[in-house]
C-alpha cells in the first residue's frame, strides 16, 4: 500500500476552525506509526466508513442578502466522530492515497441528496464536486442523476459546486463535462473565486450560473478597501455577465452589512448560521431585522494620497510577436513549448493586425483533418484581426471603458500596447483590474493629512449613499470656537494637537459601524450618524472636549478662563479658553437632494450652534432646508422648533 502524502486535497469543505483528529494529528499519527500499521488502519478505517456508510451530511443556508430569505443550503461531509477521518480534509487524503477517491466522492454525494430529501429542505443543495471527479470517463456521469431520481429531487434544485483544489489545465474536457452535467438539468457553481490557481479562467471558460468569492476577501472587508474593492470588481462582472454571486464567510455584523450594501446577492457564513445536521429554515428574527435595517455600512479608507495619472504603459509586458507569414503550424508549436503563453500578437512592418489566442487555434487543430488542411497556410487565419489596441500614453480609466463598451472577449484576450502606431507589449485584464483597484482607493478615500480622518471626497460620498438609502440620519458639523487666536498664542503645534485630539474625540464617541466621522478642514469637523442615541453622543463628546481643553493652557490663563491678544487689528482683546460647538441636522428621506443641499444646511445650524456662549449643540428640529432661528436655552444646548 503506498504511504499516504499530506498533499492531497479535500473536495467536501470543512469549515469550523478546530476538530478533534485535525490535519496535525493524522500528520503525528502517520509519522510515528511504523509503515505498514498506519497504513493498513487507516485503509482498513477507510473501507469500514465506505462499507458502513459511515458519514453525517450537515448543511449550511445560503441566504438572499436583500430578501432575508434562505434560497438554498451547501451540503458538507463528516467522517466518524471518533476516527482520523472525521475532518474532510484527512477522509480525502486518504482516500486519494488508496484509489479511493472518486467512490468516497459518489458516496458523500448520495449519502448527502439522500439527507437533503429525507429533511425536506427548501431551495437549492450545492453539492461539492472536484473538477476531477467531474471529468472522469463518462461511465459515471450518470451516477449523481441516478441518485436524484431515487430521492425525488429535481435536477434543477441542485448546483454542482466546483471546488477548484489543483490546476485544472484540461479546460476542453472541463467544458465538455459541464455540458454534459448542464444537459442532464444541473446548474454549475465555482467555489472559492480569489482563492484557487487559476479560478477567473475558469469562469470565463465555463460560465458558471454561481460564483462563490472566498471567504479571505469577506472577513474583514469592513476594514480592508483592496477586499472591498475587489469584492466591488467581481460583483460588477457579475452584474455584466449575468452570474449570481455568494459571499463565503460572513462572521460579523459589519461583514453582513456590507455585502449587502455592495449589493452581492447571497451570502454564507457563522453569522447567518453554522452547518448543522438539522438546520434550520428561516432566518433568526435578529438577523432578518439587520437586512432589513435601514441605513449604510462604514466603507473603509485608505489614509495614503495619490494624484499619480496611471497609463497603459503601465501594464506593458513584452510578448514576442510574429509576422504575417508565419504558418499556423510554427504557431502551435510555440503554444505547445510554453505552456504559460495565451496569446501571441501578430505584427506587420511594426503595426499590429491581430492576435492569435491558445485556446482558439488549438481548439480548431483538435478537429479532425483542420491541422492538415491548414497548418501550411498563414496565421492570419486563425486570428482575431480586431484586437483591442491602446496607446502606451492611454490613462487607465480610458481603458477600462474602452474594454467594457468593447465585446466580452477582450477582458480575457488583454490587449495590444503600441507607442506612435508601433507594436511594443501586451496588457492584460488581471493587471488593469489590479491598477485600477488601486487607484479608485486612491482617489475616492482622500484622508486629511492631519488627523488621518476621510476628507471631503469620502464624506460627500457617505451622505449621498445615505440619501440613496431612504434612511434617517443626522448630521453633526463640528467647529472648535476661540481656536484662530489659540495658534496664534500657543503656536501651530499646539493648535495641531488639539485638533488630533478633537477627531479622537469624536471618533471614540461614534460607532464604527454605524457612525461616520469626516474631518472637513482646519478645525471643522463632521459626523454622519446612524446611531438613534445620537444626541446622548453629542453631549459626551461636549463632555470630553471640556475635560481635555484646559491642559492646553498655561495655569495662569486657566485661572483667567482665558487671555489678552492682539486681533489683526492690532487691538487688546480678551479670548476664551477653546469651547466646541456642535449644529445638529435631523434628515428624513425626500426633503434633501444632495451632498451640496445637507453642507449648506448643516453649515447654518453650525452658525446658530455658535452663537450659544460656551460648549454648545444646536439641534435643528424644522424638516424644510432653512435659516433656523435661534431659541435661547441653557449655555450649553439649544434647539429650533
Amino acid at each position: 500500500m503506498p504511504n499516504i502524502v499530506p498533499a492531497i486535497p479535500h473536495r467536501f469543505k470543512f469549515k469550523e476552525p478546530t476538530l478533534p483528529f485535525a490535519a496535525q494529528d493524522l500528520q503525528v499519527m502517520l509519522s510515528t506509526a511504523p509503515a505498514n500499521d498506519q497504513d493498513d488502519h487507516l485503509v482498513q478505517r477507510l473501507r469500514e466508513v465506505i462499507l458502513h456508510r459511515q458519514l453525517t451530511p450537515l448543511f449550511q443556508p445560503i441566504i438572499d442578502m436583500q430578501r432575508g430569505e434562505i434560497i438554498g443550503y451547501e451540503g458538507l461531509i463528516r467522517g466518524p466522530s471518533d476516527s482520523p477521518l472525521h475532518a474532510p480534509l484527512n477522509l480525502f487524503k486518504v482516500a486519494r492515497a488508496c484509489g479511493l477517491s472518486v467512490e468516497v466522492e459518489h458516496l458523500c454525494r448520495r449519502i448527502t441528496l439522500e439527507k437533503f430529501a429525507e429533511l425536506q429542505l427548501p431551495g437549492k443543495l450545492f453539492l461539492n464536486v472536484s473538477p476531477e471527479c467531474l471529468v472522469q470517463s463518462g461511465q459515471r456521469h450518470g451516477e449523481t442523476l441516478g441518485y436524484i431520481h431515487e430521492v425525488g429531487i429535481n435536477p434543477d434544485r441542485v448546483i454542482i459546486e466546483l471546488t477548484e483544489s489543483h490546476p485544472t489545465y484540461d479546460y476542453d474536457l472541463l467544458r465538455e463535462a459541464v455540458r454534459h452535467y448542464r444537459a442532464m438539468g444541473f446548474v454549475i457553481a465555482i467555489d472559492d473565486l480569489g482563492e484557487g490557481f487559476s479560478s477567473l479562467r475558469l469562469w470565463s471558460e465555463i460560465r458558471p450560473e454561481y460564483v462563490k468569492i472566498d471567504m479571505h476577501f469577506v472577513q474583514g472587508i469592513n476594514q480592508d478597501p483592496i477586499k472591498l474593492q475587489f469584492v466591488r470588481s467581481i460583483q460588477e462582472i457579475a452584474e455584466k455577465s449575468g452570474t449570481i454571486v455568494i459571499a463565503e464567510g460572513i462572521e460579523t455584523d459589519a461583514e453582513l452589512l456590507m455585502i449587502r450594501d455592495l449589493g452581492v446577492a447571497c451570502g454564507q457564513g457563522y453569522k447567518i448560521a453554522r452547518p448543522h445536521a438539522n438546520p434550520e429554515t428561516r432566518l433568526t428574527g435578529d438577523l432578518f431585522a439587520q437586512l432589513r435595517r435601514n441605513g449604510v455600512s462604514i466603507y473603509p479608507t485608505d489614509t495614503r494620497l495619490s494624484h499619480e495619472v496611471l497609463t497603459a504603459g503601465k501594464l506593458l509586458r513584452h510578448v514576442k510577436e510574429v509576422s504575417p507569414n508565419t504558418p499556423n503550424n510554427r504557431i502551435y508549436e510555440m503554444f505547445k513549448n510554453d505552456p504559460g503563453l495565451q496569446i501571441i500578437p501578430v505584427v506587420a512592418n511594426g503595426i499590429p493586425v491581430g492576435l492569435i489566442t491558445r485556446a482558439n487555434l488549438i481548439d480548431r487543430f483538435a478537429r479532425p483533418y483542420l491541422r492538415e488542411l491548414h497548418g501550411k497556410k498563414s496565421c492570419t487565419l486563425f486570428m482575431d484581426a480586431n484586437p483591442l489596441i491602446a496607446d502606451r500614453s492611454t490613462p487607465l480609466h480610458a481603458l477600462s471603458q474602452l474594454i467594457v463598451d468593447g465585446d466580452r472577449h477582450h477582458l480575457f484576450n488583454g490587449f495590444i500596447i503600441t507607442d506612435n502606431g508601433q507594436y511594443v507589449g501586451m496588457g492584460n485584464a488581471h493587471d488593469l483590474m489590479r491598477e485600477i483597484t488601486q487607484m479608485q482607493i486612491n482617489a475616492a478615500r482622500y484622508a486629511n493629512p492631519l488627523t488621518m480622518l476621510p476628507g471631503n471626497v469620502p464624506i460627500d460620498e457617505h451622505i449621498d449613499r445615505l440619501l440613496e438609502s431612504q434612511a434617517p440620519f443626522c448630521v453633526c458639523y463640528i467647529d472648535l470656537d476661540h481656536f484662530k487666536p489659540y495658534n496664534d498664542v500657543y503656536g501651530y503645534r499646539k493648535g495641531d494637537d488639539m485638533i488630533r485630539l478633537t477627531g479622537k474625540i469624536l471618533s471614540a464617541h461614534s460607532d464604527p459601524q454605524r457612525d461616520f466621522v469626516g474631518h472637513i478642514g482646519g478645525d471643522d469637523f463632521i459626523v454622519l450618524f446612524q446611531s438613534e442615541d445620537w444626541e446622548q453622543r453629542c453631549l459626551s463628546i461636549i463632555d470630553a472636549f471640556a475635560e481635555i481643553v484646559p491642559p492646553f493652557y498655561g495655569e495662569e490663563h486657566r485661572r483667567m478662563g482665558g487671555y489678552v491678544s492682539e486681533d489683526r487689528r492690532g487691538r487688546r482683546v480678551f479670548h476664551e479658553l477653546a469651547t466646541i460647538s456642535l449644529g445638529l441636522l435631523k434628515v428624513k428621506p425626500g426633503i434633501y437632494g444632495s451632498h451640496h443641499q445637507i453642507a449648506a444646511a448643516a453649515a447654518d445650524a453650525k452658525k446658530q450652534a455658535k452663537k450659544i456662549p460656551g460648549n454648545s449643540l444646536f439641534i435643528e428640529r424644522r424638516l424644510a432646508p432653512s435659516v433656523p432661528e435661534v431659541m435661547p436655552d441653557d449655555a450649553r444646548t439649544s434647539s429650533s422648533a
